[in-house]
């Protein structure tokens, strides 16, 4: 540790909202550059070399071969796929010195399938899955978390190739049973959750997450072992109802009503059931949504969901991808006058509801629940009146169902198996079958056995690196420092030689070099003049999961030996004290 490029901090760094990033750097494992961006320093870059050693030796066994593309790549071939407009701010754009456009790679698709193209024309040739680890770059508008959301970032992206749908879903099971044995080596608990494609498109989609309370991604489970990200879920629709003998709607004046609790009170004290009180989940709610397209133009749509949900972004963005999405302002309502504010009603596509006046040239949508035959108070689409008994298929219809509202516990299953539960998450493996979306946008076919040109089906498969190393020291640190796994551990063990007795130091210098002949990778902090509390407070920092003091003991012929992990200490004889480490370490 003398001469260790390494440096470490008492304080926590002014700009750190979690763990792992606290204790990074003040370990010295990472520094900032700027927001999103890191340094990675000596003890960093041995932690990430084991995780991705682990990475590289489950790939392969799963039968995938290494590559490595540039980071650097011209704008053409995602002018193709239509991605250069598609990713809009989310990626670093540039331009070289005879104008040029290129981009810092945020995905490599679109490079994977030109590669194979160039060199492969035959079905003999697949099934081929290859893969990189390469740092991706995506201009994240509020960089948080450190490690866990940062502007430069590595991943482990693979990709397979087959000619057959059935070739694809044999290399996809390859994959993800690969991505098991990964985070189960890394130590990380992991839930496989059906995932939403979102941009990257395709059809079967899976995220691993990993369930922390710092987790940016909401995932659902039952008892009976569904598991979805919210934005994947999908909502039971109930059964239509009969409606032949509902009541006739009816528009009542509904004063100071534009607020679902103001109008849920209104319908109890001036228009009472004789069954129950009315609900927020009696009312028809109707979002006013602005959707900016890739082309630029602007599309305000409504949204019809009973009134006791609110609406989760997330899954609205999922909806209506690749446009952005967000809530209509005050000119959005200034150019659609037929909006009466908190008075809208449905309209059909025919034409007004009951003979109002509404705005019949925006699309109309509705949350699946709002079935056949449900009847509801909505607005009138008039200043200060409402609608009571409206039903749905009988006085109005829709331009179609969308799933934006949000997803609670007790929501059922839409597999049957129960109530849900909701959990935060964060992502750290997605697997996709990708189909043939790349293969026909860039013409990568190949001859199949009766000499056909058939397109090829590729999957996705990617691993945040530098995310799990992340949430691998936000899993495993306790209040004084990182206590990390032996499975990534920058050094298996940390001799600390303390005091003045230069024998102490000439022990601790012999039993690190003995060690190291045995192969571990040992950590000798010979710092002389540096206080014992000093050293024990930076071996509890730094986290290695075994320490051995070679201190006051020295003279009674005992050596400690610590395990960071439970935190138990034992004194072992100096003679033998080599062959105690070694079994401590390889769990002898």
């Amino acid at each position: 540790m003398s001469t260790l490029f390494v440096r470490t901090l008492r304080e926590d760094p002014s700009d750190a909202e979690v763990a792992s990033h606290r204790l990074l750097v003040r370990a010295g494992y990472i520094r900032r550059e700027a927001p999103g961006i890191f340094a990675w320093l000596p003890l960093g870059l041995r932690v990430r070399a084991k995780v991705e050693e682990i990475i590289r030796e489950e790939m392969t066994a799963a039968g995938a071969q290494e590559v490595l593309f540039p980071a650097l790549l011209p704008r053409e071939p995602y002018e193709v796929t239509g991605r250069w407009e598609e990713y809009g701010d989310g990626i670093f754009r540039l331009k070289d010195r005879k104008d040029a456009d290129y981009l810092l790679a945020p995905t490599h698709e679109e490079v994977f399938t030109l590669l194979v193209k160039d060199l492969y024309s035959s079905y003999k040739d697949l099934p081929l899955t290859i893969y990189q680890i390469q740092d991706k770059y995506r201009d994240e508008a509020r960089p948080r978390a450190g490690l866990l959301r940062g502007r430069e970032f590595s991943m482990k992206d693979a990709y397979s190739f087959d000619w057959t749908d059935h070739g694809l879903d044999i290399s996809y099971q390859a994959q993800r049973d690969a991505y098991e044995r990964i985070f189960q080596r890394l130590g990380l608990e992991y839930v496989i959750v059906a995932a939403d494609a979102g941009a990257m498109g395709g059809s079967k989609s899976e995220e691993f997450l990993h369930p922390t309370e710092i987790g940016e991604d909401t995932f659902v489970r039952s008892a009976g072992g569904y598991t979805a990200n919210v934005e994947a879920y999908t909502t039971p629709v109930p059964e239509s109802i009969p409606f032949d003998d509902a009541p006739a709607a009816e528009i009542l004046d509904s004063p100071a009503t534009s607020t679902i609790q103001t109008l849920v009170d209104f319908a109890n004290a001036e228009h009472p059931r004789e069954d129950r009180e009315w609900t927020a989940a009696d009312t028809l709610k109707n979002v006013v949504l602005a959707l900016t397209h890739l082309d630029g133009t602007r599309e305000v749509v409504v949204v019809g969901l009973p009134g006791d949900r609110e609406v989760d972004m997330k899954r609205a963005e999922v909806a209506f991808q690749p446009a952005e999405v967000e809530a209509a302002t005050e000119a959005d309502f200034d150019k659609t006058p037929g909006l009466v504010k908190g008075y809208i009603g449905p309209w059909s596509p025919e034409g007004p509801v009951l003979g109002l006046e509404s705005a019949t040239d925006m699309r109309y949508l509705l949350d699946p629940r709002v079935v056949d035959g449900t009847a509801w108070i909505t607005g009138a689409n008039e200043y200060e009146k409402h609608v009571f008994g409206l039903v749905a298929g009988r006085d109005f219809t829709s331009d179609g169902t969308v799933e934006i509202a949000d997803v609670r516990e007790g929501d059922a299953a839409p597999d049957g198996s129960g109530p849900v539960t909701l959990a935060r998450g964060t992502e750290i493996g997605h697997v996709f079958q990708l189909g043939r979306k790349y293969a026909e946008a860039l013409g990568l076919q190949v001859l199949d056995p009766n000499g056909k040109l058939v397109t090829v089906t590729m999957g996705s498969y990617g691993i945040g690196v530098t995310r799990n190393l992340a949430l691998i020291a936000e899993a495993n640190n306790d209040g004084r420092g990182l206590v990390w796994p032996r499975a990534v551990a920058p050094y298996d063990v940390h001799i600390i030689a303390t005091g003045r007795d230069e024998a102490v130091f000439e022990f601790a210098a012999t039993l690190s070099a003995e060690l190291e002949k045995t192969g571990l990778d040992v950590l000798y902090d010979d710092r002389p003049k540096v206080s014992p509390g000093v050293k024990f407070g930076d071996a509890e920092l730094l986290g290695m999961p075994t320490i051995v003091i070679v201190g006051k003991g020295y003279a009674a012929g005992e050596v400690e030996l610590w395990d960071r992990r439970t935190g138990e200490r034992r004194a072992v004889p100096l003679d033998g004290a080599a062959n105690e480490v070694i079994a401590e370490v390889r769990g002898f």
